[in-house]
C-alpha cells in the first residue's frame, strides 16, 4: 500500500452530528503533514471553508481518511 506524502489528495469522511442533522459526508482533503505514528495532517475542504486536522488515521469511518477511488 502506498504511503501518504505531503500534497497527496485524499478523501476525508466527515463526522456528521449525533442527532443526524448533519450527515457523515466525504470531503476533499490534502495531506499537509505525515506523522511518525502513521497518521496525517489534513487540510479538509468544506462548502463553508477549510478545516485543519493534525492527526487523522487512515480508515473508512467518520473522522478518517482514505485514498481517492
Amino acid at each position: 500500500m502506498a504511503q501518504p506524502r505531503i500534497n497527496d489528495r485524499v478523501v476525508y469522511q466527515a463526522h456528521g452530528s449525533p442527532n443526524g442533522q448533519h450527515k457523515s459526508l466525504p470531503r476533499a482533503a490534502i495531506v499537509t503533514q505525515v506523522n511518525d505514528d502513521h497518521t496525517v495532517g489534513l487540510c479538509i475542504v468544506n462548502p463553508t471553508g477549510l478545516f485543519f486536522a493534525t492527526s487523522v488515521a487512515q480508515g473508512q469511518g467518520p473522522g478518517e481518511w482514505r485514498w481517492e477511488e
